[in-house]
């Protein structure tokens, strides 16, 4: 490719670019209205009141923005924010010199929250309730206990699982939203707005094409317009157009309503191994060869979403809109 047209291009590494199109403000994040506008009040009025915010929780599937929110909401504060995820918190140590770090209204944001040990989760109750840590320091026969006063700050945990989580954590939030799936023209402002910061202007016609196959996921749809971007580049196209869009998508085997291959293999293992339904999570997991979570937290929420698969007492079946959308007579 000529030099003169790859200079025309922002480029990033990966990393980069979900920092680079993460929103810093509420005002700037597009979708979630009623959590959006639930939150603003909820921090204005901490600010009012000069306190930390109460603890918050956000649940929803994979990629619709929890962290982001997370961040914003240490943003709208004006502290900081440090993070972790719940299995990286393995010992009573490392989440205490986790909260012993925290300066006064700092926001502290633990990823995958169901995930952390319950021993664990029992020392973050006197933190998150009362401001204090007690810990069990020295070996068995010689130990004792040390309670450490904390800065007030504010939790928000995420959750893909949030009847994961035990009621006494659960019930420790102050606040607790849950995340939906995005509309098509949600979707398709969250694109133009990529679009805009990696300036790689989009034709609105090619936005929409990309918000409908985006499974109502920003993630899934900033990470969609990555790879048209690299079609329209490689085409050395200066926009991406509804042509390149869809060239690039089918070569993908994303299809028109955002089912990928995985999908439909989820989907075709129902029909021809198990007559349609019903069948049990672990039998449907061995038979397409992937982790129970991951069917349950990335592919299932969606094919639930558009109807294309119902839960029932006894396992999952597949409904006659799949059959339908796959072109397989139901017999």
């Amino acid at each position: 490719m000529d030099e003169s047209i790859v200079k025309n291009y922002k480029l990033f590494d990966d990393n980069t670019l979900d920092n680079t199109i993460r929103p810093e403000t509420i005002d700037e994040y597009v979708g979630q209205n009623d959590v959006k506008e639930n939150i603003k009040v909820f921090v204005q009025a901490a600010k009012i009141r000069k306190e930390a915010l109460d603890h918050v929780l956000l649940y929803g599937p994979p990629g619709l923005g929890k962290t982001t929110l997370a961040f914003i909401i240490a943003h709208e504060l004006g502290t900081n924010i440090k993070t972790a995820s719940g299995p990286s918190i393995e010992k009573s140590g490392d989440l205490a010199a986790i909260l012993s770090s925290l300066e006064p209204g700092d926001v502290l944001f633990i990823d995958e929250i169901h995930r952390m040990p319950r021993y664990i989760e029992e020392i973050l109750y006197p933190a998150m309730e009362d401001f204090s840590l007690d810990i069990i320091v020295g070996s068995e026969g010689n130990s004792r206990n040390i309670k450490i006063d904390l800065p007030p700050f504010t939790l928000v945990g995420a959750t893909t699982r949030a009847g994961d989580l035990s009621s006494p954590l659960r019930d420790r939030f102050g606040i607790i939203s849950k995340l939906q799936f995005y509309s098509i023209d949600e979707l398709s402002d969250i694109i133009k707005r990529t679009s805009r910061v990696l300036e790689m202007p989009i034709n609105d016609d090619a936005a929409l094409e990309l918000a409908t196959r985006s499974r109502g996921t920003p993630r899934i749809a900033n990470r969609l317009f990555k790879r048209v971007r690299d079609f329209a580049m490689v085409k050395e196209f200066d926009i991406i157009n509804l042509e390149v869009t869809k060239e690039a998508l089918d070569r993908l085997k994303v299809d028109k309503i955002g089912l990928d291959a995985t999908d439909r293999e989820l989907l075709l293992a129902i029909i021809n191994k198990f007559n349609g339904g019903p069948v049990g999570i672990e039998a449907l997991s061995s038979s397409i060869g992937e982790e129970v979570t991951t069917i349950e937290d990335v592919y299932e929420p969606y094919l639930l979403q558009i109807g294309l698969l119902k839960r029932t007492a006894r396992g999952r079946v597949v409904t006659d809109k799949a059959y339908e959308i796959l072109g397989i007579e139901k017999k």
